[in-house]
């Protein structure tokens, strides 16, 4: 007998939450916001409209399903589950944030603040909950996928980010490094054994990444090839500020990776840390000699429609 499936609701703190963590009361935090020209008003109601969304998603879930509740921060100790519908409620951000840890289960994105957040991956409102997990669980359900890139390293730590992975020093200074063949189209991407770099980093990003931090990356290259589609298997990487010296090159410095390429680092320093969609605190670490490889992940986020 197989087993029911289980929605996981997932939410970060709201800023109400924050303040109140930091400040202790309402009266405290309010004098606060005041102190530099806000009102906790708007705050307060934002929060509320977060709750709401997340009393009404609950609501929805139906009595046959399990279901679990999981915060942002604790999203790297949560095991999730094949038969999960995971239920995203916030930002897009929070999208991208929980999609490095799925294995391809449906994930439904609703909008707590519409008109606040673009709404590019949480499309859907809280009233229409009850449906969207009907969808999830039906047979044919329609769902967007959504191209993810990984990074392996040669010690099989493995990550996976839905927006981009940023590969360099801790605190975005220099990193150095040797960036090896990755069978890829590129400036600079000829055989060998690949170039030593120092650079503020290296950046691989999806197409869903691509109305963000690789579009500015982009722009700023002037690069003449279109920037990928979410679902285009099709990945673009940048380095960032690349450094000529003696022992340190900028010929190898933007490009692209369709499926079956990679791009690979090697350290060439004390440490460098691998992240995905801006969460530093779980990354992969690499020290002297060691590499990683960052291409097309096998598996998608299954973004329901």
């Amino acid at each position: 007998m197989s087993l029911a499936p289980r929605a996981v609701l997932v939410h970060r703190r709201t800023e109400y939450e924050e303040l109140l963590a930091r400040h202790g009361t309402h009266g405290q935090a309010a004098f606060f916001l005041s102190s530099r020209g806000r009102s906790i008003d708007e705050v307060v109601r934002r929060h509320d409209r977060n709750q709401q969304a997340l009393r009404e998603v609950a609501a929805a879930v139906p009595l046959t399903w399990r279901s679990s509740r999981v915060e942002r921060a604790d999203l790297d100790r949560f095991l999730f589950a094949p038969e999960d519908v995971v239920v995203v409620v916030g930002q897009d951000g929070l999208v991208a944030n929980t999609a490095k840890y799925l294995g391809g289960q449906p994930v439904v994105g609703i909008d707590t603040d519409p008109g606040r957040n673009p709404g590019v991956l949480v499309r859907h409102r809280s009233t229409d909950t009850a449906a969207l997990l009907r969808a999830a669980t039906a047979r044919g359900g329609r769902t967007d996928e959504l191209t993810m890139v990984e990074a392996v390293a040669d010690d099989t730590q493995r990550l996976r980010a839905l927006n981009e992975i940023y590969l360099g020093a801790s605190g975005h200074q220099t990193a150095r490094y040797r960036l090896g063949p990755d069978g890829a189209s590129g400036e600079g991407a000829g055989a060998g054994e690949g170039e030593s770099q120092a650079s503020s980093g290296v950046v691989v990003g999806t197409g869903t990444g691509a109305t963000g931090w690789l579009r500015s990356l982009w722009l700023d290259r002037g690069s003449p090839g279109g920037l990928p589609g979410p679902g285009d298997p099709r990945l673009l990487w940048f380095v960032r500020e690349a450094w000529p010296s003696p022992t340190t090159g900028t010929t190898r410095v933007a490009g692209e990776l369709g499926r079956g390429q990679e791009l690979r680092l090697t350290v060439e320093s004390d440490r460098i840390v691998v992240f995905g969609d801006g969460m530093e605190a779980d990354a992969l670490e690499l020290t002297w000699g060691q590499s990683v490889r960052v291409g097309i992940a096998g598996t998608s986020l299954h973004l329901v429609t």
